[in-house]
């Protein structure tokens, strides 16, 4: 666009048939024109978006289990739709996700996330949250009633031991689910979030969690707008100052911020926080380019980024409106792709680290391109004394347990995942093995 500029200027000079007052008007309103679209709306982009919004509708189709509410928030934020397909994810989630939640809450597991992200994507349908009910110990109480008695229960558990229940990511969620509900959100809850920035509690083992602080930095920003944290108005401001520090410092010179899948969450966040879209460019077009590239093929990963590329975050639930909606979205008949197993093998060590440090090595090969799943699944078939168990997720599966050692939420371990000493950025359903390697998992705390 600006080589457009740059030849009107140069036809300009040529013609000269202007005073230079009017050529300085005329560069400097083609420059300010110009800076002024770093987030190019051009066709390409529009039906870059339309492409994403698509994929999103095609995953509710074969999607098994639990509904993902996260796909049904960036469905209703998106400024296109297809209100009869969203209409019936809207119903799966209010019966399968909410009777998911409900068998937590009688077990008294702990299920903020979860409930949080419930409770949002009932927001951008603006469903009527106070009809929303769950029934604990024969006491039925509404949606928002819960959530506020689960995030007591993690401010309590901070007081207690330093940390949430669940954890920081999930604490965030629920403070933004309630604000952005029209719920004051409890000084003391905000406060446990403003000390942890501060603080700095916010890790996955040794490196910074940039989802955390995306989120976080939404959940404040939220609670500032409200203008119910004028107690503590300072720190407030101040751990929101150091939240963008910290998106903006983790910012890649390929425009990630953290890695291709933390980047829409953390330029939600930046918009969130006021900054300019000029700011969010880089980062706007590494998402873009990851797209076209098939990157994010997981539809988790494309709820999180889809809204972010349209210029909004999951803030913009709070003044959400069902009116006069798009609904022009149609799914095209797509041809199945019946994909053959290749027949080059790639050679793969699998090394199990428990967490007393003992190590154990297994070797497999497995068909070039298979996820670490796949992989895992033919160790364990060959009968060596490899096992594994696994549990499902919003991002799809997880390791929790190998060679019959857990690494439970609850204990705060999990299964560390690498491929030749990196950790890996992917899920075991996601992350494609193309060469030989050694895929470590490694039983970690945090």
């Amino acid at each position: 666009m600006l080589s457009k500029y740059k030849y009107l200027f140069s036809l300009f000079c040529v013609t000269n048939r202007l005073s230079r007052m009017l050529s300085s008007v005329i560069i400097i309103g083609l420059l300010a024109f110009a800076s002024s679209k770093p987030c190019d709306t051009s066709g390409s982009n529009n039906e870059l978006l339309l492409s994403l919004n698509k994929d999103l509708l095609r995953s509710l189709e074969g999607q098994e289990g639990v509904p993902n509410p996260s796909v049904h928030l960036a469905l209703r934020l998106s400024n296109y739709h297809n209100l009869a397909k969203e209409s019936e994810h809207l119903n799966r989630l209010k019966n399968i996700l909410h009777n998911d939640i409900q068998n937590s809450l009688s077990n008294s597991q702990p299920v903020v996330g979860r409930m949080a992200l419930y409770t949002l994507a009932l927001k951008s349908s603006c469903y009527d949250l106070t009809t929303v009910t769950f029934t604990v110990s024969e006491t039925s109480e509404t949606l928002l009633t819960h959530l506020k008695k689960q995030m007591e229960q993690e401010k309590e558990n901070i007081a207690f031991s330093q940390r949430p229940l669940t954890n920081y990511y999930q604490y965030s969620l629920g403070v933004l689910a309630l604000c952005t509900s029209g719920v004051r959100v409890n000084n003391h809850v905000s406060n446990k979030l403003i000390k942890a920035v501060e603080h700095e509690h916010f890790k996955h083992g040794d490196v910074d969690s940039i989802d955390t602080y995306a989120m976080a930095g939404m959940a404040l920003q939220c609670v500032k707008d409200s203008g119910t944290h004028v107690q503590n108005a300072a720190e407030l401001d101040t751990a929101l100052s150091k939240i963008k520090q910290k998106l903006l410092a983790s910012s890649r010179t390929d425009g990630h911020i953290g890695n291709e899948f933390s980047t829409g969450l953390a330029v939600q966040a930046l918009l969130a926080m006021g900054s300019p879209v000029a700011e969010c460019a880089a980062s706007m077009e590494a998402m873009r380019t990851d797209a076209r590239s098939n990157t994010y093929h997981n539809p988790m990963a494309i709820s999180q980024i889809l809204p972010a590329l349209q210029q909004k975050s999951y803030l913009t639930v709070k003044s959400k409106e069902c009116l006069n909606e798009d609904d022009t979205l149609v799914l095209e008949p797509v041809d199945p792709v019946v994909v053959l197993p290749s027949m080059t093998k790639v050679a793969v060590m699998v090394e199990v680290v428990t967490s007393s440090g003992a190590s154990a090595v297994y070797s497999v090969d497995v068909p070039k391109g298979s996820s670490v799943l796949e992989a895992l699944e033919l160790l364990q078939g060959q009968n060596v004394g490899f096992t594994f168990e696994k549990e499902s997720s919003l991002w799809g599966p997880f390791l929790s347990a190998v060679n019959g050692e857990q690494a439970r939420q609850s204990d705060r371990r999990y299964w560390h995942l690498s491929s030749d000493g990196t950790a890996l950025n992917q899920g075991i359903n996601d992350f494609k093995i193309e060469t030989t390697q050694r895929i470590t998992l490694k039983n970690t705390s945090y």
